[in-house]
């Protein structure tokens, strides 16, 4: 069986993954704060089989990802801390182990508002469009003032 073929571990110490680039959140700037990430699988060799990409984020005390909506779904698991997610009108508390399903097209953020990181598990397809930052004029009609619109980190 070639190298292409072969399962692997990866281990965690401390929320981080030896072996495996600490990066920047998104290589644009943007409107984020405190954020960095871990491409765990998916894209690196030997992954072609793999639909998806499994990536971890790690969200500082205070800051937030990026505001931002695309026409792919995407799942979160929170493995570390707490804080609170945006999904279009609507403002959950994140706690350790709750999950979260963004359909397409929902406006969302992660915020580490929480006075605690905010750690969490993220898998998106492989192939997906690119985000969308919502104007303005999206935000006023599509959360109006609600608690989400004033929550919005930008």
């Amino acid at each position: 069986m070639g190298s292409s073929r072969k399962s692997k571990v990866i281990l965690c110490s401390d929320y981080t993954f030896p072996g495996i680039e600490q990066k920047k959140y998104k290589e644009e700037s943007g409107h984020f704060k405190a954020v960095s990430r871990f491409a765990l699988l998916g894209s690196g060799e030997g992954e072609e089989a793999l639909n998806f990409h499994t990536r971890y984020f790690e969200i500082e005390p205070g800051g937030y990802s990026s505001l931002e909506h695309h026409r792919h779904p995407h799942t979160v698991v929170v493995i570390r801390g707490k804080g609170s997610v945006i999904l279009d009108e609507e403002v959950a508390e994140l706690n350790l182990h709750d999950v979260v399903y963004v359909a397409p097209g929902t406006i969302h953020q992660f915020q580490a508002d929480r006075d605690d990181y905010l750690g969490f598990i993220c898998v998106v397809d492989r192939y997906r469009d690119r985000p969308e930052i919502p104007s303005d004029e999206e935000l006023s009609h599509r959360l109006g003032t609600t608690k989400a619109h004033k929550k919005l980190k930008k």
